[in-house]
């Protein structure tokens, strides 16, 4: 059964009306009521199924300026909260090999070095096939984004993750632990480029610094967690499973509880203007008008008429991000991709490992990692402050640079003290990167064929990462720690070039005025 066909499966349908049916009909959890637009209401006028081209660019124009008017109320929050929480698993699959690496090399399954670059007996074996999927993912999967719509990917994308990880927590072989990676890391693909899509189309442009920087301090409360965890789980074995497996479990479990609250979720209302889907677009925008001013207890502010940019529902044309004026932002963002997943991953996905190699003992690894990895939430919420007042380009460029100085210094230190010390801020400038370029890619590509765009310049990140695997294993055994970060600061060097001289401004202006 093609992906397609499931999605319109009869079992599928019939288990999207049940939860449907929940979300309108129990009183219990509220939240999840508040989170659903699932209800229908009456449209305010005599409604026309088809519109006139002239008709729907009027229609699409207005509303966007309905959208770019809304304050920062509490329904938007809590969509994007929704949205946060299904990432939050796929942040947390990510973050598996930086801290059950250790366990896995324990029980015998990988080796820490490698006999040669593509050993497939190595911990970098491991980080690479999570690459490979989340490459497969963005590339493929996230394609379908923009021909069925962002909803249904991202539903389907986290139950991709959850049954993969599932079994692969069960594997004793390397080779079956490596294939299970690659079909969770599909999952993690598609969701995190769908994510990014969703949130760009549906937030005002004054917000989305915030809203990226609020989603990833959510998604990223699942590095602290996982520390936790495998701190406490991945030296034991409990049941007669190693502690590593009972990780992966967790969050298993956890995913399918949030694929649940997805399901109330709408479906991007730019996409169904860009659809020709004018009535749902509609009743999406009017259901969140009123929960909007009943939070707020206060009307909407008119639409200024001023601000209308004429919307056309049409399909994208083939190879147009090829095309001026998108060719060079996806040159731009292809070369900045490739440069900056070796940089944030070359640390990130090696933490226990790094400061093993340093001569910190296997349980104290995973202790300072575990503090280390406080950082990630914090940052996003410290940048909020500021995501909406700097220019989104120069945030990418100095976080790039604070990751090449701060891991220099890091590669130098030998006390406890000061590698804790100097990997929170290196935590700290990775997190403020990663939410500051997550907006600013998915700002430089039209509704038509932006989950797309945010698919294929991403993709090229999971190459290089997946190639990342083998090499810091490779400069990690041959040359030791300092040489890694000679790696990771020549990458986030390229990238500062690439971003700060090449990138658009895109602070506080609309999606459509960045992509006529």
């Amino acid at each position: 059964m093609t992906l397609l066909q499931y999605v319109g499966s009869p079992l599928m349908r019939s288990l999207r009306a049940c939860i449907e049916k929940y979300y309108k009909t129990t009183e219990y959890p509220t939240v999840l009521k508040k989170i659903s637009l699932s209800e229908s209401i009456p449209p305010p006028i005599t409604w026309r199924d088809n519109f006139t081209p002239e008709e729907g660019k009027a229609f699409g124009a207005q509303l966007s300026a309905r959208l770019e008017r809304l304050p920062a109320a509490r329904p938007l929050w809590l969509i994007i909260f929704a949205l946060a929480l299904g990432g939050w698993f796929e942040v947390y699959d990510v973050f598996l090999t930086a801290y059950i690496g250790p366990g896995m090399v324990r029980e015998g399954i990988f080796s820490h070095g490698s006999h040669n670059f593509f050993d497939p007996n190595s911990l970098g074996a491991f980080v690479a096939a999570m690459f490979l999927g989340v490459f497969i993912g963005t590339l493929l999967i996230a394609n379908l984004a923009d021909r069925i719509g962002r909803k249904k990917v991202f539903i389907i994308a986290l139950l991709i993750y959850a049954v993969a990880s599932g079994i692969m927590a069960f594997q004793h072989h390397p080779f079956a632990v490596v294939f299970w990676r690659i079909i969770s890391g599909i999952g993690v693909g598609a969701e995190l480029v769908t994510i990014d899509a969703y949130v760009s189309e549906f937030i005002p442009a004054r917000l989305r610094g915030r809203s990226y920087a609020f989603v990833q301090a959510i998604q990223y409360t699942s590095i602290p967690t996982i520390a936790f965890l495998s701190w406490q789980l991945v030296p034991q074995e409990i049941l007669g499973l190693s502690g590593w497996r009972w990780v992966v479990l967790f969050g298993c479990i956890g995913a399918v509880l949030v694929w649940i609250i997805r399901m109330g979720l709408p479906e991007s209302p730019r996409w169904l203007v860009e659809q020709g889907r004018y009535k749902e677009a509609e009743d999406v925008v009017r259901r969140l008008e009123t929960r909007v001013a009943k939070s707020t207890g206060a009307a909407l502010p008119a639409v200024d008429p001023q601000q209308l940019i004429p919307v056309e529902a049409k399909p994208a044309e083939k190879n147009e991000m090829w095309r001026p004026p998108y060719r060079r932002r996806t040159i731009m963002l292809l070369v900045f991709n490739f440069f900056q997943s070796i940089g944030y991953y070359g640390f990130a996905s090696w933490i226990p490992t790094l400061l093993a190699a340093k001569g910190v003992t296997f349980t104290h690894s995973l202790l300072y990692s575990f503090l280390i990895a406080f950082a990630s939430p914090l940052g996003p919420l410290v940048a909020m402050t500021f995501a909406d007042r700097i220019e989104r380009k120069w945030l990418v460029s100095g976080s790039a640079l604070a990751i090449a100085v701060v891991g220099t210094i890091f590669s130098w230190q030998s006390q406890p003290v000061m590698l804790v010390t100097l990997g929170l801020l290196l935590s700290l400038a990775s997190t403020c990167m990663t939410f500051s370029y997550r907006a600013y890619q998915a700002e430089l590509f039209p509704t038509r064929f932006r989950a797309k765009a945010i698919g294929m310049v991403y993709s090229v990140s999971r190459i290089s990462g997946m190639l990342s695997g083998f090499t810091i294993a490779w400069v990690l055994s041959e040359m030791g720690v300092s040489s890694v970060f000679a790696v990771i600061s020549g990458a986030m060097a390229i990238v500062v070039f690439t971003i700060g001289v090449f990138g658009p401004r895109t602070l506080n202006r609309r999606l459509e005025e960045v992509n006529p």
